[in-house]
């Protein structure tokens, strides 16, 4: 097979009436077979054929993560055309800069609301011959018209087989932490090389229930996407994060993806109503949790694990981690993280539950997976063996170098840039890192993250970030700050989901405004900061720190989509603050 929509029509062929897709209802959740899908996305290639999809032409997504959006993208893909994501969070100048860079002629946009946000630009995308709406209205002028309304004739199976392995797929805008977005172009045998190499570990089958709701505009959801068409996984789709736990319990799937701030929330969640109650309750989860980590830590060094420590785990995955098991519907075999570094300290809490977390890593460069921890093998703190087929080089500098068909085929109209990141074939990534004896890699730092302090010492922020969370359940973010001043600091937001019902039990104020000033609330921070400090080389430990007003997010332009901390916006607008810190 040399494509996406080929290697659909293979799935179709293999297993026609197996489930494919699961989708909210009215009435719980429906079903579709591979031979259904295969039947939709027949019909909605054929109407975007029509409209004027094709070879050469790409059509743009703004739409968040729903059944309908993997149809489309595979109807997309069928006519020969390349999908370009958009975040459904982007603003109308964002999403303009996407559709206009990339040349898009069709737009397919969720609702009403995605359509308004196209208009209100329309008059700097004289490119866009129609919008597609899935969930919305008709516009009087036709330059709006429905997802259902799309039809045609035409020789479907044809476009497939016109299809070339080097056509481009997909045209995905990098998160733009440091600058501009770059489009980065995947053609389909980067993702079918990626999706058979995921098969190969045999990690997943098609027993398995796959329960997907991170963003498909992101590499990690659209590389879900394919493995799963490639192994024949049903998968459950539900982008709505308000009902994330809810659907775990009533789904009961096998496997998850996630991004670590979902794990760090569940942690922090579980930690903090423990801490609440207080007591007994309170002893036994600190036991339970340190017997689960002696045991993680074992297991990690494939090491003997002493009869009496066995019986102490079997009592405390009685008393607690059974009932934590049962919040994600009893059946997890495992969950895979992505998208940003997982704090150890959070992956040895799950795992010491039962609940183990396999780390991966990639960049949407490298079509999301180049690295995978393996269940036989795990080892917290690194990101595991290159997927099989992927090479990897550290240079002189220590920065990790990626090769193999993974890797894109360059940034879309960015000639200079695109040879500044692939060197002799080989994908520079930034980030700094080191091989251990069994091929796992560890990752230090982003290579233009790393902090200098005004005395030549580098510091590695997220590492710090991470302990930081993991020490203090009811830190959301935390951004480590020093890069060439004289000692490192930090600013705090608070997860107000979290600490809320600690603060109203404690009768503090409930609002982060006033909470963030009281002494209970900055002893419990530094506690946390201290507890950190305790294992780290003088240089790089955190001195000073403030607890903001608002968290960071998305919107304030301060988190990427993919929930990374933009850095220069962060020092930007809380340079006063960071100021404050060294001024004498």
């Amino acid at each position: 097979m040399s494509s996406i929509p080929s290697l659909l029509r293979d799935r179709i062929a293999a297993t026609p009436d197996a489930e494919a897709y699961r989708t909210p209802a009215l009435d719980g959740w429906t079903s579709m077979t591979w031979r259904e899908v295969g039947e939709r996305v027949r019909e909605l290639a054929l109407g975007l054929a029509a409209l004027g999809a094709g070879p050469g032409t790409r059509v743009s997504i703004l739409c968040s993560t729903r059944l309908e959006w993997v149809l489309a993208d595979l109807a997309v893909l069928a006519t020969g055309a390349a999908t370009t994501t958009i975040y459904p969070s982007n603003t109308a100048a964002e999403s303009a800069f996407v559709i206009g860079d990339s040349g898009s002629t069709i737009v397919i946009a969720e609702n009403d609301e995605q359509v308004a946000k196209i208009r209100s630009v329309r008059d700097e995308l004289p490119g866009v011959t129609r919008v597609v709406v899935i969930e919305g209205s008709p516009g009087d002028d036709g330059w709006v018209v429905t997802l259902d309304s799309l039809g045609g004739d035409g020789d479907y199976d044809a476009m497939v087989d016109a299809i070339t392995e080097n056509d481009l797929a997909t045209l995905i805008y990098t998160s733009g932490t440091t600058g501009r977005p770059k489009g980065v172009e995947l053609t389909h045998d980067n993702w079918l090389y990626v999706s058979r190499a995921v098969r190969e570990l045999n990690l997943i089958s098609e027993t398995d229930l796959h329960f997907l709701w991170l963003p498909l505009s992101h590499s990690f959801g659209k590389l879900l996407e394919v493995v799963m068409i490639e192994i024949g996984v049903p998968t459950a789709i539900d982008g709505r994060l308000d009902k994330i736990a809810d659907n775990l319990g009533e789904l009961r799937p096998t496997v998850m993806a996630a991004a670590p701030r979902i794990f760090e929330k569940i942690h922090n969640t579980v930690a903090a109503t423990q801490q609440r109650e207080g007591g007994v309750k309170l002893r036994i989860f600190n036991w339970a949790r340190q017997t689960g980590i002696r045991v993680s830590r074992a297991r990690q060094r494939e090491a003997a694990i002493p009869l009496t420590t066995r019986l102490e785990y079997a009592l405390a995955d009685r008393l607690v981690f059974s009932k934590l098991r049962a919040r994600f519907g009893g059946r997890i075999r495992y969950f895979i993280s992505g998208a940003a570094p997982l704090s150890k300290d959070v992956a040895e809490f799950f795992d010491g539950a039962g609940l183990t977390i396999l780390e991966g890593y990639g960049l949407t460069e490298s079509s999301a997976g180049s690295f995978l921890s393996l269940p036989q093998s795990v080892k917290f703190g690194t990101v595991g063996p290159p997927l099989p087929g992927t090479e990897v080089r550290i240079a002189e500098d220590g920065e990790i170098l990626i090769g193999g068909r993974g890797i894109m085929r360059g940034y879309h109209g960015l000639p200079q840039e695109t040879a500044q990141a692939l060197e002799d074939g080989w994908l520079r990534t930034g980030d700094i890192g080191e091989i251990d004896s069994a091929g796992r890699l560890t990752i230090t730092d982003r290579k233009k993250e790393l902090i200098k302090t005004s005395g030549g010492k580098y510091i590695a922020p997220t590492y710090l970030e991470g302990r930081i969370k993991a020490a203090c359940p009811y830190v959301s973010h935390v951004f480590v700050h020093g890069d060439r001043r004289n000692y490192v600091t930090a600013l705090v937001t608070l997860d107000m989901d979290v600490v809320g019902p600690w603060a109203r039990a404690e009768s503090l104020p409930a609002d982060a405004g006033s909470l963030r000033e009281h002494p209970r609330m900055l002893e419990e921070v530094d506690k946390a900061i201290k507890q950190v400090n305790a294992d780290l080389a003088g240089y790089s430990t955190v001195k000073k720190f403030a607890i903001l007003a608002e968290d960071f997010s998305v919107e304030s332009g301060e988190l990427t989509p993919s929930l990374k901390i933009k850095r220069k916006a962060v020092e930007e607008r809380h340079g006063k603050v960071l100021d404050a810190f060294y001024d004498a």
